[in-house]
C-alpha cells in the first residue's frame, strides 16, 4: 500500500475522510485501504484571555488515503463525493507520494498531539506587545524563541533601559 493525496473541497475535509471510509466498509474493501486521515496539529492560542486548544490543517483541502492503486479503488475514491480528484501524475494514474514525504507528515501529526503548537509564531528581532503580567502594555523586541518550552526572551524597554524578559507565548502579541 502507498500514500495518495486526495483533493478534496476546502473545509470538507473531515466529511470526505468519513465518507470515504464508510464507502470503503460498505464495498468491503479493507484489504485495499489503509489508513484515512487528515492532517492537522493541535494549536494554542489566546482569545479574550482564555488559553484555547483548537486544531488547524496544516495542509487545507487535502486528505491522504493510504491504498493499493487499481481501478476499483481508484474509481470508488474518485465517485466519492466533495473530491476533486488526485494529486501528482496523471489524472487515469495518479502517483503516490514518497514514503520520506509520508514519514514527515505522519511524525508531524504524532508530535503535535504530545505538545500543541502556538498558532502564531515568532522570530527574533520581531516587536511584540505584553498582554499580561508585571510588563502588560509593553513593547519589546523578540531575543529569543524556545519552542519545546513555548517562551519568549523579550527585550522591554523600562525607565529607558533594554530589560530581557521571559514570557511566555499566551503572555504576547504581534504588534
Amino acid at each position: 500500500m502507498r500514500w495518495f493525496v486526495v483533493h478534496a473541497y476546502s473545509g470538507f475535509e473531515k466529511q470526505v475522510m468519513r465518507s470515504l471510509q464508510e464507502r470503503v466498509r460498505l464495498a468491503a474493501m479493507e484489504d485495499q485501504f489503509g489508513e484515512i486521515l487528515v492532517p492537522t496539529e493541535d494549536v494554542v492560542e489566546m482569545k479574550n484571555g482564555v488559553k484555547r486548544k483548537t486544531e488547524r490543517k496544516f495542509f487545507p483541502g487535502y486528505v491522504l488515503v493510504q491504498m493499493e492503486m487499481n481501478d476499483a479503488t481508484w474509481h470508488l475514491v474518485k465517485e466519492c463525493p466533495k473530491v476533486m480528484g488526485f494529486i501528482g501524475g496523471k489524472a487515469d494514474k495518479p502517483a503516490p507520494i514518497t514514503d520520506r514525504e509520508a514519514d514527515v507528515i505522519l511524525n508531524r501529526i504524532r508530535t503535535t498531539v504530545d505538545a500543541p503548537r502556538p498558532k502564531t509564531l515568532f522570530e527574533p528581532g520581531e516587536v511584540v506587545r505584553v498582554n499580561d503580567g508585571p510588563f502588560a502594555d509593553f513593547n519589546g523586541t523578540v531575543e529569543e524563541v524556545n519552542y519545546e518550552k513555548s517562551r519568549l526572551r523579550v527585550a522591554v524597554m523600562i525607565f529607558g533601559r533594554s530589560t530581557p524578559v521571559e514570557l511566555e507565548f499566551t503572555q504576547v502579541e504581534k504588534v
